[in-house]
């Protein structure tokens, strides 16, 4: 299951993890975003252990999103060592995101 992700918790989860971390930025209403919603998951199950795959819900940290320049959502930024190292716009097919990850380990 992907983490959470808020104002509260993004500075400690992934700008201080040891580990590679995809950030799946989302909304409820956002067709393509609930479609990418399995895709996150299991990724986050796959990558257990050497990398973190999380969400960031875009209506209720605007502010997030707006630092990352997310325009239109889904959007997933990969960061590494605290910065954003890749970014993928739009609906993306799970082997696409998993080779990104792979490349970050």
């Amino acid at each position: 299951m992907a983490l959470e992700l808020n104002e509260n918790n993004f500075e400690t989860e992934v700008l201080q993890s040891s580990q590679p971390v995809l950030v799946d930025f989302w909304a409820p209403w956002c067709g393509p975003c609930r479609s990418m919603a399995p895709i996150i998951d299991e990724l986050a199950g796959e990558f257990a252990g050497k990398a973190k795959v999380a969400k960031v819900n875009v209506d209720q940290n605007r502010e997030l999103a707006s630092r990352y320049g997310v325009m239109s959502i889904p959007t997933m930024i990969l960061f590494k060592g605290g910065q954003a190292v890749g970014q993928v716009v739009g609906y993306t097919p799970k082997g696409v995101l998993a080779k990104k990850l792979e490349s970050l380990l």
